[in-house]
């Protein structure tokens, strides 16, 4: 709650700055703290329902609400492709954990059966993003119970997020070497990169407090109006750098450092938190190559899968908590 407090009231303070809108990071912000106190209760009362509701509500969200369908989003450079993904990996990522934490085999079997059918959804969909990071998810899921401890796990994911984010950042500052940056270039299409590059100039505009929130789309050249960018740079990192500077992705990294940390410290069993890590590491992917924090259900679905991961069951904990000293009998 610090942290999540802590970014409402910076991109406050860089809104006041440069009269910028924080609206939407404010909106952002309260999805993952509303997600995340329910993820704790439901996890705390029904820890394998809980998982497997939400691993169902994710593929009709995909399907049935329009800004997240795919369609003509999939075929312009730029849309709601990312969303869709993350959604997706959401679902998977929950449908992991529930086979993870329910004890019966059937039940177990099924539930894995689920996660390989939302990958399926996502291939069946036309989403690329959304089947590469399920079926990822899907793997690391199955290495995290041949673990033996979970910290090297939560290590590899915090270096995998790293490395994306220096990729991104690199391709934005131009630093790649020629014939790799004009794969890159290709791959990403020119007008997302051209948009990163808007962003990081604007970052070094204005380092510390970056040009305010919501004003990207004031200042970027690239953002022209006949590709729907929305006034975005569709990078979560490069757009905290560009409209809340140095300390707004210094903000943005300890909340994903936190989730991490929280994941390596909760009582679930390593597999359910290792998986859940790897679904959230690949939304923030995902968040790196686009605008899915963008949509409420992205930032409420990561905030519920971080508090069921991290929620104490109540069932486990009866014996702890109720039991009671029995006083020794008197000497007859």
């Amino acid at each position: 709650m610090v942290v999540l407090g802590a970014c409402a009231a910076w991109s406050l303070i860089a809104g006041a700055l440069h009269d910028g809108r924080p609206e939407g990071v404010l909106l952002a912000v309260l999805g993952t703290a509303a997600g995340y106190a329910t993820g704790r209760i439901c996890g705390a009362l029904l820890p394998v329902a809980a998982f497997g509701a939400a691993a169902a509500l994710g593929p009709v969200l995909a399907v049935a609400v329009p800004e997240l369908a795919p369609g003509p989003q999939f075929a312009a450079p730029l849309g709601h492709a990312g969303a869709t993904a993350a959604v997706l990996a959401l679902s998977a990522g929950a449908a992991c954990c529930a086979a993870w934490a329910a004890s019966a085999r059937v039940a177990r079997l099924v539930l894995w059966m689920s996660a390989a059918a939302v990958t399926a959804t996502a291939a069946a969909m036309g989403s690329g993003a959304g089947t590469a990071c399920c079926a990822a998810v899907l793997l690391c899921s199955a290495a995290a119970g041949r673990l033996r401890g979970r910290g090297p796990g939560i290590a590899g994911l915090a270096a995998s997020a790293a490395a994306v984010a220096a990729g991104a950042w690199a391709v934005a500052a131009r630093s790649l070497p020629g014939g790799l940056a004009d794969d890159v270039v290709g791959l990403l299409t020119p007008h997302r990169v051209g948009l990163w590059r808007d962003a990081l100039r604007l970052a070094h505009r204005d380092t510390g407090s970056g040009v305010g929130p919501g004003r990207f789309g004031e200042f970027g050249p690239v953002a022209v109006p006949w590709v729907p960018s929305n006034g975005k740079p569709h990078s979560a990192l490069l757009q905290q750098a560009a409209e809340q500077g140095v300390v707004g992705v210094l903000l943005l990294v300890a909340a994903y450092g936190w989730v991490l940390h929280a994941l390596w410290r909760t009582r679930r069993p390593a597999p359910v938190a290792l998986t859940a890590g790897a679904a959230l590491t690949a939304v923030a992917v995902i968040a790196t190559f686009g605008n899915a924090l963008s949509f409420t259900a992205v930032t409420v679905g990561t905030g519920l899968l971080a508090g069921m991961a991290t929620a104490r069951p109540l069932a486990a904990e009866e014996p702890e908590t109720t039991a009671e000293p029995v006083a020794a009998a008197p000497a007859p």
